[in-house]
C-alpha cells in the first residue's frame, strides 16, 4: 500500500495519516517532520536545509525530493507508506515518480482531500503543536489530556505563526498555486480519489481505510 495525501493546509491529513500508518503498519513519511530530523541529526541533506531554514527561505526542490528518496529506503517504507505534504509541486510530483518507477513500486492511490473555508480554518487556528516532539493537537477535536501540555513529551504547546488566521490565507493562496495542480496531474494517471476534508475524524478515518483497501484490491 503506496499512497499520497494529497490537501489544502488544515485537511485533516497528518492526523489521518497517523492513525491509517499505525492501522496498516505503514510508514508514515512527513517532509515537515523529514526535514526536523536530518537538521536535528546533522546528516549532509539536514545541513544544506538548514542553511535555507535559517534564511527563512523555501527548502529547494532537489533537497527535499533526496530527503524523501532517501526514507523510502529503509525497511519499513518497503512494506508501505503513507506520503504527507510531499509532493507539494508538479516537479516534485514527476521527481516521485521517476524514483518509484525506477524501484518498481508504483502509487497504489492518491487521496485529495476537499475541504471547504470554514473547516480549514477553524482547524489551523484551532491548532496547537508540540515544539519539542511535533505531536499536534486541537483545542477543541483532538485536545491534550493537560491543557496546553503534549501528552507524548509534556512539552508547553504552542500556536505556531503559520496557524494564526491571518496568515491562513496566504498558506491557501501558496496551496492554490503550487500545490492544487496536482489535482489534475493525479487524475490523468487515474489515481485520485476524492474525500470530503469537512468529514468528522472517526467518520474520515473509516472512509479512508476502506478506500485504501479497495486500492489494493
Amino acid at each position: 500500500m503506496k499512497l499520497v495525501f494529497l490537501g489544502p493546509p488544515g485537511a485533516g491529513k497528518g492526523t489521518l495519516a497517523v492513525r491509517l500508518a499505525d492501522h496498516f503498519s505503514l510508514a508514515h513519511i512527513a517532509t515537515g517532520d523529514l526535514l526536523r530530523l536530518n537538521v536535528k541529526e546533522g546528516t549532509e541533506l539536514g545541513k544544506k536545509a538548514k542553511s535555507f531554514l535559517g534564511q527563512g527561505a523555501l527548502v529547494p526542490d532537489d533537497l527535499v525530493i533526496a530527503m524523501v528518496k532517501e526514507r523510502l529506503k529503509k525497511p519499513d517504507a518497503k512494506k508501505g507508506f503513507i506520503l504527507d505534504g510531499f509532493p507539494r509541486t508538479t516537479a516534485q510530483a514527476e521527481a516521485l515518480d521517476h524514483v518509484l518507477s525506477k524501484d518498481g513500486i508504483p502509487l497504489s492511490c492518491v487521496a485529495y482531500f476537499d475541504t471547504s473555508l470554514k473547516t480549514i480554518t477553524d482547524r489551523l487556528s484551532g491548532r496547537r503543536t508540540c515544539p519539542q516532539c511535533g505531536m499536534s493537537f486541537h483545542i477543541r477535536n483532538i485536545p491534550p489530556k493537560r491543557e496546553g501540555v503534549c501528552d507524548r513529551c509534556g512539552s508547553a504547546l504552542v500556536q505556531r505563526e503559520d496557524d494564526k488566521e491571518a496568515t491562513i490565507h496566504h498558506r491557501l493562496d501558496v496551496y492554490e498555486h503550487e500545490t492544487a495542480p496536482l489535482i489534475q496531474y493525479y487524475q490523468k494517471k487515474n489515481l485520485l480519489k476524492k474525500t470530503s476534508g469537512d468529514r468528522p475524524l472517526q467518520e474520515q478515518f473509516e472512509f479512508l481505510k476502506n478506500m485504501c483497501l479497495e486500492s489494493v484490491a
